[in-house]
């Protein structure tokens, strides 16, 4: 089924760049765009973890340098029967996490400073046997290609509004206003249909890994409780190295809470989250 995910990624965010290509330069353009998404293809898959994690800084810690958290890490692997990740903190006080790696032979969780520091130990670990749970599902490849075109696609977007403004005066024949317009409407549509690509994959997966998630811990409403900290937190200090690009990694928005189009946010409602969670701790399934 992540196979079918992945493919069906890839064909779509590959055709928008294709058609954004062509927008810019024509078929020479398309044939750009065509060679870049197939090396994008190929880098994606093996460098995309990397480019995340430099992204926000992360820095991998040990476990002589944070034994605890290391440990808890660590322990929670062990119990999901899966490999130990790599460690990372981000230097931010935004409260968040995420996962990255191709496979769970290759992958690493993150979390904030700010993270660490408000979250009970309890709480911590639901957090973390999330992360995990993605890594165990197959989840976090699909999410780092897919943040790796929507950068792609958004600095595209904004390269196709700029062709078509200082080309508006070129021509005045109704081709060149119908190919003026068509780049100005693919420069809108293009990054949010990457976006609905996000959304689409985004959403569904993170039910399944607060499920799993909680089933790794053993402790439903803890990860309960983390989830609805880390949503009030979040809206006080959302993260401000954030992207929208990358924002469907994170376990919850890392971005301003007082969005006004939560239609079209990458994360399910958070209440249906906690919802979920407590039905399985009281329903004794965890």
């Amino acid at each position: 089924m992540n196979l079918l995910k992945i493919t069906f990624l890839l064909t779509c965010l590959t055709l928008l760049l294709v058609a954004m290509g062509s927008a810019i330069g024509g078929q020479s353009g398309m044939l750009i765009a065509f060679a870049l998404a197939c090396g994008m293809n190929f880098f994606s898959y093996w460098y995309s973890d990397k480019i995340i994690l430099r992204m926000y800084k992360a820095r991998e810690v040990s476990e002589t340098e944070n034994p605890s958290f290391y440990g808890m890490v660590r322990r929670l692997a062990q119990q999901a029967k899966m490999p130990m990740p790599k460690v990372y903190i981000i230097p931010s006080e935004g409260p968040n996490a995420f996962a990255t790696g191709r496979n769970p032979e290759n992958a690493a969780v993150a979390a904030t400073e700010g993270l660490l520091r408000i979250l009970s130990p309890e709480e911590l670990e639901g957090v973390m046997a999330h992360e995990l749970a993605h890594v165990q599902n197959r989840d976090t490849l699909i999410s780092t290609i897919a943040a790796t075109f929507a950068g792609a696609i958004s600095m595209l977007g904004s390269m196709l509004q700029w062709s078509a403004i200082f080309g508006a005066g070129r021509g005045e024949d109704e081709e060149g206003g119908g190919s003026l317009l068509g780049g100005l409407a693919l420069a809108i549509i293009a990054p949010m249909a990457a976006m609905l690509i996000q959304m689409a994959i985004s959403r569904s997966r993170e039910y399944h890994a607060d499920a799993s998630g909680a089933r790794i811990c053993g402790k439903p409403l803890a990860l309960a409780g983390a989830l609805r900290k880390l949503q009030e937190a979040s809206t006080r200090m959302p993260m401000q190295e954030a992207t929208p690009s990358t924002s469907h990694l994170f376990i919850v928005n890392p971005l301003t809470g007082a969005s006004m189009l939560k239609l079209f946010s990458t994360h399910p409602p958070m209440e249906e989250r906690i919802a979920r969670l407590e039905a399985m701790a009281f329903s004794g399934k965890e």
